[in-house]
C-alpha cells in the first residue's frame, strides 16, 4: 500500500475554473493516474470527502489534519462509542456530588429528621475521580494532536481544557494527601467545564450570554436606581417622629435600615412578598398603597418586561450570528467534500472538460458517511435521478440541504376520520375510574366487590380497543404497532387484576390489587392525547412543546451548569448553618411562639444545602421566588447578612437572565409556527409530517447563504488543505 500523503504536501489540485498549476512534483487528488498507488491515493480522497461531510452534518470545523492516520483517528475520535463514552463520563463525573462528602444519600433532608448520612470510603470516589479525569486528558490529548499546537494556542477553550485538568488533578493529589479531609475541594467547582466544552451549542449560547450582558446591565442599573429612589423614599415616608401604629409597624417590619428595605422592596419587585408589605401601612391609611402600587408597576411592570424585550431582542440577534457560524461551517464542510471529489482526473488520466462530481462516486461517499438511515436514503435517492452526469458545485450543495430538516417519526396508532368519535373513550375510563375511586372510599373495605363500577372500566377499555383496532382503515396494520398493542396488554391487565381482586381485596406486598387496578386506570387516560395531532391550535401548541424539548439541550445544558456551581458555592458557605431546634424533634407543639411566616413556623427545615440534592431543591425554590424572601431572613439570621448576596445573585442568574432566555426561546419558536411564511410544521397526516423545526432552521430565513467567493477563499487558507488555482 502506498504511503500516505504528507501533512505538507496540498491534498487538492486546481480549483474548478483555476488557471494555476500545482508546483511541479507534487501529489494531488487531481493528478491521480492508473498505476501504483492510485487506488491509496483514490481511497485518502474519500475519505477526505467522508470527515468533510461528517463535519458539515455535525457543523464541526475541517481545520484539522487530513493525512490518512489522523483521519482515521478523526474518524474513531467522533464515533458513536467515543462520543458517548465521553458523555458518560460527563455524566459520570458530575453525578459524583452526590454520593462524595457531605453525601445526599439519606431519606429525608430535613434536619429534624435526618439521620446521618452513608458516607463512601475515602478513595473511592476519588478513584472514579481520577479515572475521568484520565479520560479527559485522553480527550485532550487527540484534540490537541488532530487540530495541531497553531490551533490550540489560539482556541480559548482547549487553553482552559487544559487549565481545568491541570488544576482538578493538582486538587485531587492535595485531597487524597489530607485522607479525604480537605477543608474545599477546588475541582469540583470546575466540573460543569467538561459538561461546556463537549457541546458547541452551549458555548454558542454562552458567548451569547456574554455578548448581551452589556445591554442587560443598562436596564439593571436602571432598576437599581429605581430601587434605590423607592428605597430611600419610603425610608422617608416611614419614619420620622410621632407615627402612628401602622407606620410604626411598617417600619419595625420591612423599612428598620437601609439593608431591610432593600430586601423588602426587591422582594416586592418579584410579588413574592405582595401583599403582606404593604398590609401594615395601608390598614391605617389607604393612601399608602399608592407608594407600593407606583413601585410595582414600574419595577414589575415596566422595567422587568423591558428586559425581557431587551433580553430577547439580543439574544436573537447574537444567536444569529452563532447560528450563521454554523451555516457556514456546513457550507464549507460540503464544498470541501465537493472539491475533493471533483479533483479526480477522468478515467482516461485526462481532467473532465467540466469539473463536477461523478454520482457514483459520490454514492460511495454517501454509503460511508455516518448519517441516519432516512437522510441517507432521501439523499441517495436524489443521487440516482442524476444518472451518470456529474453534479456541479450548485446541485452538490442543494443536496446536502437534506441536513436542513430532522425526521419526525410518524404516528404509530393511526386512526382514520370514521372513528374519531371514539376518542373519547379514555376521557370516559377517566371518569368512570373516579367515580370508581369515590365508590372505594365510601364503601366499607369489600368496596371492589361491591362496586358496580369496578368492571365497567376494564369492560369499557376492551369495547374501545376493539372499536378503535377495527374501526380504522386497515384492520390488519393496526395490531402490529406498538400503539395498539399497548392498548390491548393495558386491556388484558385490567381484566386479569378484575378477576383477581373479585372478593379479595386484601393486600398483597405493598400494593392490593385494588390499587393496582386503579393504576392501570390511570394509563389508559394517555390515549386520550391521540387526539392532539388532529386539532390545528392545540397541535401548533403540542409541536411548540415537543420542538422545545428537543431543542434545549443548550440551554438546559446552562442551567445545569448554574445549579450544579451555585449548589457547590452553596455547600461551602451555608453547609451546617440551619440547625435542627433543641429539646424536640419537631416544633409543632411551639409553633405559636414562632414569628408567622417565618422559616421556623413555616417548618422549612428540609430547605438548606447540607448536601447536594438538598442544594438543588433549595435552589430551585429559591428560582420560582415563591416566598424566597422567608429563606433570604432565615440564612441572614442563621449566617449573617452577607449571605443576601449569594442569594440576590442567584435570583438575577436564574428569574431574570435564564428564564428570560427561555422565554425568548419559547417566543421564537412559537411565532415561527404561527408565521405563514416560515418554517411551519405541518399537521399529522400530510405528507410534510416528517419533518420538524430544528433551532438552526427556525433561523434560516434570516441568515445569508455563504458567497462563492467566501468559501473558496477560506478552504486556500486551511492549514492542512492547499488549492491550487
Amino acid at each position: 500500500m502506498a504511503e500516505p500523503l504528507a501533512e505538507s504536501e496540498p491534498l487538492l489540485g486546481r480549483g474548478r475554473g483555476g488557471g494555476g498549476d500545482c508546483p511541479a512534483g507534487l501529489t494531488t487528488c487531481r493528478s491521480i493516474r492508473v498505476g501504483p498507488g492510485a487506488m491509496a491515493q483514490w481511497d485518502l480522497c474519500v475519505d477526505q470527502a467522508v470527515v468533510f461531510i461528517e463535519d458539515a452534518i455535525q457543523y464541526r470545523s475541517i481545520n484539522h489534519r487530513m493525512d490518512a492516520s489522523s483521519l482515521w483517528l478523526y474518524r474513531r475520535y467522533y464515533s458513536n462509542v467515543c462520543q458517548r463514552t465521553l458523555s458518560f463520563t460527563i455524566f459520570l463525573i458530575l453525578f459524583l456530588a452526590f454520593v462524595e462528602t457531605p453525601s445526599s444519600l439519606t431519606r429525608t433532608a430535613d434536619v429534624r429528621y435526618r439521620a446521618a448520612p452513608w458516607e463512601l470510603p475515602c478513595g473511592l470516589t476519588q478513584s472514579v475521580e481520577v479515572l475521568c479525569l484520565l479520560v479527559f486528558v485522553a480527550d485532550l490529548s487527540v484534540k490537541g494532536y488532530l487540530f495541531g499546537w497553531a490551533h490550540f494556542q489560539k482556541d480559548l477553550w482547549l487553553l482552559g481544557y487544559l487549565v481545568v485538568l491541570v488544576v482538578s488533578l493538582v486538587d485531587w493529589t492535595v485531597s487524597l494527601s489530607l485522607v479525604c479531609h480537605e477543608p474545599l475541594r477546588v475541582r469540583r467547582i470546575l466540573r460543569p467545564f467538561f459538561l461546556l466544552q463537549n457541546s458547541s451549542m452551549m458555548k454558542k449560547t454562552l458567548k451569547c450570554i456574554r455578548w448581551s450582558l452589556p445591554e442587560m446591565a443598562s436596564v439593571g442599573l436602571l432598576l437599581a436606581i429605581h430601587l434605590c429612589f423607592f428605597t430611600m423614599f419610603g425610608m422617608l415616608l416611614f419614619a420620622g417622629g410621632k407615627q402612628d401604629d401602622g407606620q410604626d409597624r411598617e417600619r419595625l417590619t420591612y423599612f428598620r435600615n437601609l439593608p431591610e428595605s432593600l430586601t423588602s422592596l426587591l422582594v416586592l419587585l418579584t410579588t413574592a412578598n405582595n401583599p403582606d408589605v404593604m398590609v401594615p401601612a395601608y390598614s391605617k391609611n389607604r393612601a399608602y398603597a399608592i407608594f407600593f402600587i407606583v413601585f410595582t408597576v414600574i419595577g414589575s411592570l415596566f422595567l422587568m418586561n423591558l428586559l425581557t424585550a431587551i433580553i430577547y431582542s439580543q439574544f436573537r440577534g447574537y444567536l444569529m450570528k452563532s447560528l450563521q457560524t454554523s451555516l457556514f461551517r456546513r457550507r464549507l464542510g460540503t464544498r470541501a467534500a465537493f472539491e475533493v471529489l471533483s479533483s479526480v482526473a477522468g478515467e482516461e488520466g485526462a481532467f473532465p472538460q467540466a469539473a463536477g462530481v461523478k454520482p457514483q462516486n459520490l454514492l460511495q461517499v454517501l454509503q460511508r458517511v455516518q448519517l441516519d438511515s432516512s437522510h441517507k436514503e432521501a439523499m441517495m435517492e436524489q443521487v440516482h435521478s442524476y444518472g451518470s452526469v456529474p453534479l456541479s458545485a450548485d446541485e452538490f450543495q442543494k443536496l446536502f440541504n437534506e441536513l436542513d430538516r430532522s425526521v419526525v417519526k410518524e404516528t404509530p396508532f393511526p386512526v382514520s376520520p370514521s372513528s374519531g368519535g371514539l376518542h373519547t373513550g379514555p376521557l370516559q375510563s377517566l371518569c368512570l375510574s373516579a367515580l370508581t375511586l369515590g365508590d372505594k372510599v365510601t364503601s366499607t373495605r369489600g368496596g371492589p366487590r361491591t362496586s358496580p363500577h369496578f368492571c365497567r372500566v376494564p369492560s369499557f377499555s376492551l369495547a374501545t380497543t376493539t372499536s378503535t383496532t377495527w374501526g380504522t382503515s386497515s384492520p390488519w396494520q393496526t395490531w402490529c404497532p406498538f400503539a395498539c398493542s399497548w392498548c390491548w396488554m393495558q386491556t388484558c391487565c385490567l381484566l386479569s387484576a378484575m378477576t383477581s381482586s373479585w372478593g379479595r381485596p386484601e393486600m398483597l406486598g405493598l400494593l392490593s390489587l385494588w390499587d393496582m387496578t386503579r393504576m392501570l386506570n390511570m394509563l389508559i387516560v394517555f390515549r386520550f392525547l391521540r387526539i392532539i395531532p388532529n386539532m390545528k391550535p392545540m397541535a401548533v401548541v403540542a409541536s411548540t412543546v415537543l420542538g422545545l424539548v428537543q431543542n434545549m439541550r443548550a440551554f438546559g445544558g446552562i442551567l445545569v451548569v448554574v445549579y450544579y456551581v451555585f449548589a457547590i458555592i452553596g455547600i461551602n458557605l451555608f453547609r451546617g448553618v440551619i440547625v435542627a431546634p433543641l429539646g424536640n424533634s419537631s416544633l409543632a407543639p411551639a409553633n405559636g411562639s414562632a414569628p408567622c411566616g417565618s422559616f421556623e413556623q413555616l417548618e422549612y427545615w428540609a430547605n438548606n444545602f447540607d448536601d447536594f440534592a438538598a442544594a438543588l431543591v433549595t435552589l430551585w425554590n429559591l428560582m420560582v421566588v415563591n416566598n424566597w424572601q422567608v429563606l433570604l431572613d432565615a440564612f441572614r439570621r442563621y449566617s449573617g447578612p452577607w449571605s443576601k448576596i449569594y442569594f440576590v445573585l442567584w435570583w438575577l442568574v436564574s428569574s431574570v437572565i435564564w428564564v428570560n432566555l427561555f422565554l425568548a426561546l419559547i417566543l421564537e419558536n412559537f411565532l415561527h409556527k404561527w408565521d405563514p411564511h416560515s418554517y411551519l410544521q405541518p399537521l399529522a397526516g400530510t405528507p410534510e409530517a416528517t419533518y420538524q423545526m430544528t433551532v438552526e432552521l427556525m433561523f434560516r430565513d434570516v441568515l445569508e447563504e455563504p458567497k462563492e467567493d467566501e468559501l473558496t477563499e477560506t478552504l486556500s487558507h486551511h492549514p492542512h488543505l492547499r488549492l491550487c488555482r
